[in-house]
């Protein structure tokens, strides 16, 4: 099967959540025999990182990119509060984007197309108008549910008035546009239930992010030391972290001065790289993701806002990290509370679990050891990315019998 797959910006390197979710489909895709070619926008915020790149990667996927200017204009993003329109959406269309597509349709056929988020929507009616290969919207969250939450947590009342008006805007766009592709690819459950409450009437199947089997890490464990990896230029994850800094961070320290708390991630802002607090280390992006993990004992998640699956969750779990996350956090992932994961929402809960686990070791390895084992059984890329094709058969077949 040949395969574009068109991203809202460069899946590679895999350094966040959103592109290591990009970089699996095209990695399992490519390992079950398939012609992937990868079109990627990328911008300042999201370069094309060349000298990272994998010489094997380039030439397989044959990868090519476009720059958009994606940064945020006041002048565009109130015509567009005026006008109704979707900012979020707005900023990604590009005359040179979509010539770019219509280049590569015009030097290449495919089977199936794979559009990376609501995002890249507006480019449907240039691939349309090129070829009659079915579409199908990989939606790496609801997008307008993280805006939502986003201003349900928000205090500034300016603020939560104007992320409550993009959220709104998002929230139209996203369920007008939602019914122009062919199938919908989710990443959870829980977003394919909400795409059809909300009228979705294409196919949908979920395929979350996978992972592949890791050999064990051999490294010293730091005891009592707890962590958090994430990309930090994605505000649910920043809003998180500060949360957790300000009402859970003083209750740990004071019971259990002997805790160590290291935060990690691609983006720190300067806020947190200069912070002074005792006992918490920032340490900004690592070489090594899963090396890091390795070298701690607990995972924690203080996610109050988003959609979609938290792929650093999945990773600690799949090399035996308990993690303590939010609800809102955990979303998507078939975890059992108090088995594979453990749940907190407030600071006091927050507190009752870390100080449970650090007191009980027996607990630290059942939840780890489970966690582990859930990530193999329910995450594992290669059987993921066997169903994503026979979903594309199934897209595939019914455009055909409709033409």
């Amino acid at each position: 099967m040949k395969v574009l797959q068109i991203c809202y910006k460069p899946p590679y390197p895999p350094v966040d959540g959103g592109t290591v979710g990009m970089h699996c489909i095209t990695k399992g895709l490519l390992a079950d025999g398939h012609n992937v070619k990868v079109l990627s926008v990328f911008s300042d915020k999201h370069p094309v990182r060349y000298e990272s790149m994998d010489d094997d990667y380039r030439s397989a996927t044959r990868f090519e990119a476009e720059y958009i200017d994606l940064s945020i204009h006041p002048l565009d993003a109130a015509m567009s509060l005026l006008c109704g329109e979707s900012y979020n959406v707005k900023r990604f269309e590009s005359k040179s984007f979509a010539n770019k597509i219509i280049d590569v349709l015009s030097k290449d056929t495919f089977d199936i197309i794979q559009v990376e988020s609501i995002f890249l929507a507006p480019y449907v009616p240039v691939i349309r108008s090129h070829t009659n290969t079915p579409i199908v919207m990989r939606a790496h969250n609801v997008e307008y549910m993280i805006w939502r939450k986003l201003a349900l947590s928000t205090t500034n009342p300016l603020k939560r008035w104007y992320i409550k008006k993009l959220a709104l805007s998002l929230r139209a766009y996203e369920l007008e546009h939602v019914n122009d592709f062919d199938g919908i690819v989710c990443v959870t459950d829980l977003d394919a239930d909400t795409f059809r409450r909300e009228g979705c009437r294409r196919p949908i199947m979920v395929r979350p992010f996978g992972i592949d089997p890791k050999p064990a890490i051999n490294t010293n464990v730091e005891p009592y030391s707890l962590f958090h990896i994430a990309a930090m230029d994605w505000q649910p994850n920043l809003d998180g972290v500060n949360w957790f800094l300000d009402k859970v961070w003083p209750l740990i320290h004071n019971k259990l001065p002997q805790v160590n708390l290291y935060l990690a991630g691609r983006k720190m802002p300067e806020t947190l790289l200069t912070l002074k607090m005792d006992g918490v280390h920032v340490v900004g992006e690592v070489p090594d993701a899963f090396e890091f993990m390795a070298s701690k004992q607990i995972n924690i998640v203080p996610l109050l806002a988003g959609s979609g699956i938290r792929v650093k969750i999945i990773e600690a779990m799949s090399i035996g990290k308990p993690v303590i996350s939010t609800t809102i956090g955990a979303e998507g992932i078939k975890y059992t509370d108090g088995k594979d994961i453990l749940i907190a929402n407030t600071p006091e809960e927050f507190m009752h679990q870390i100080e449970r686990c650090l007191n009980t070791p027996q607990i630290l390895e059942l939840i780890g050891s489970n966690a582990h084992s859930l990530a193999m059984k329910e995450y594992d890329n290669n059987s993921l990315s066997k169903r994503l094709v026979d979903f594309y058969n199934k897209i595939i077949e019914k455009t055909l019998s409709e033409s």
